[in-house]
């Protein structure tokens, strides 16, 4: 939300012609103005024609529960008419702009996201959500035509960097005297995630579904596309993550595992269990038929001195998820902690008391070696590892999967791991490579 409710710290001054609309308890019930509403949409258009689609995908409500503008993640608008009639068209004209782009941006679903990882459940937390994504939409989207709304959050206002995401923005500030002017905010469900009492919800008239949504963000990213070097910065990044969305890493790294260990020829063996049903074309010979069995699954973990202890906790969840992804059995599943030099090799059965111990330099070529060594032999390999590591010059038998902690690449000049800009060989082309986090 850029501006606020009636009378809010940092709120729009009211104009003239409207200041004896003061507040809801006026006698009698102001009606909301759709000509200056509409108005101020088409300037937005007109400034701002990329968003086109979006702005008049919008379905406006009329709402007293509102303090100003506010979405709900359907794509309906709620409009305070008092908001309306002593806001300026130039200022409601950036309002509606951002309000549109809490929804372009899924704000609501990645705050949905993020309250699930941190434990973000009170009121509280999606005020900060709703601040946070302020700051994400409100560093770059006004000017050249689009007047900025007073009392619109930006990073500065709280003394936060320019050009970072919502997510960026919410580990970096409190609830506090700094925000304490902001606790009217409130651009709706679509803005955080949180419904409100006043939400229409999934089944009220006029909301988009699921693939209508989908749709303008597509138009809306094509239309940025189409215009290079007249958009913002963080419309750009937003718009080539529409065309390009990052996948998620653990079903990326599951749908490996499981691609890898259904390949053709692996986990296949000759049993005399169930003849094979040519049989019959040769009189008194019996032929062995295919059977496939569940794939073994190797799972070495870099516990060397460059992953973080986190980061290998976090690889004995990867464990857990690699034998879902094969099915569920444990038992096929093993798990060999290296660094310089291999371990002992771990049964998963008992992974939930597998020392990760090491510390060292890294060398996975010893892991490597340690697991196609083990017998019966593993059908996949999944390598977990931040890359800092020689690479075996052979291609191992069997197929092999790799789970790559990031790392922030700056200078491939220097070879030593010891230097912290030192850049590790990428992992070689017969592996299948998924970017863990």
């Amino acid at each position: 939300m850029t501006a606020s409710a009636p009378n809010p710290p940092g709120a729009p001054r009211a104009s003239h012609a409207s200041s004896s609309l003061s507040s809801p308890s006026s006698l009698s019930p102001l009606p909301l103005d759709r000509d200056k509403l509409f108005a101020a949409r088409l300037h937005a258009a007109r400034v701002r024609p990329y968003l086109a689609t979006a702005l008049f995908a919008l379905h406006t409500v009329e709402s007293r529960d509102v303090p100003t503008m506010a979405v709900d993640r359907y794509w309906r608008c709620y409009v305070s008419p008092y908001f309306v009639a002593r806001t300026p068209v130039a200022e409601l004209a950036g309002v509606w702009v951002h309000e549109v782009s809490h929804l372009l941006r899924d704000h609501h679903g990645r705050g949905d996201r993020v309250a699930r990882e941190r434990g973000l459940t009170g009121a509280g937390d999606r005020l900060r959500m709703n601040i946070a994504a302020d700051c994400e939409i409100n560093d770059d989207v006004y000017g050249d035509g689009l007047v900025r709304p007073e009392g619109a959050v930006r990073p500065e206002t709280l003394d936060l960097p320019p050009g970072e995401l919502m997510e960026d923005y919410l580990r970096q500030f409190r609830l506090g005297p700094r925000t304490a002017d902001l606790s009217w905010l409130d651009c709706g469900s679509g803005a955080d995630g949180r419904e409100r009492d006043w939400d229409l919800g999934p089944e009220g008239a006029h909301g988009l579904s699921a693939q209508e949504r989908d749709a303008v963000r597509f138009r809306v990213a094509q239309g940025l596309n189409g215009r290079p070097g007249k958009a913002p910065k963080g419309w750009k990044r937003w718009a080539e993550e529409v065309f390009h969305p990052p996948q998620p890493w653990r079903e990326l790294l599951g749908a490996a595992v499981r691609s890898a260990a259904s390949g053709p020829g692996l986990g296949e063996d000759y049993t005399y269990g169930r003849p094979a049903r040519r049989s019959a074309g040769v009189p008194g010979v019996v032929l062995p038929s295919l059977r496939r069995r569940p794939p073994r699954v190797a799972v070495i973990v870099d516990t060397s001195g460059s992953v973080s202890d986190a980061e290998l906790g976090s690889a004995l969840l990867e464990v857990a998820a690699i034998a879902r992804a094969v099915g569920g059995r444990r038992d096929l599943v093993s798990v060999l902690p290296c660094d310089a030099s291999a371990r002992v090799v771990h049964p998963l059965c008992t992974g939930e008391g597998i020392p990760l111990i090491g510390g060292g330099g890294t060398d996975l070529r010893t892991g490597f070696a340690r697991a196609l060594r083990t017998r019966p032999a593993p059908d996949v390999v999944v390598a977990l590892t931040d890359g800092q590591t020689p690479w075996p010059g052979t291609q191992p038998p069997c197929r092999t999967v790799v789970g790559l902690f990031p790392r922030h690449r700056r200078d491939t000049s220097t070879r030593d791991e010891s230097d912290p800009d030192y850049v590790p060989d990428t992992p070689p082309q017969w592996a299948r490579v998924v970017e863990i986090g």
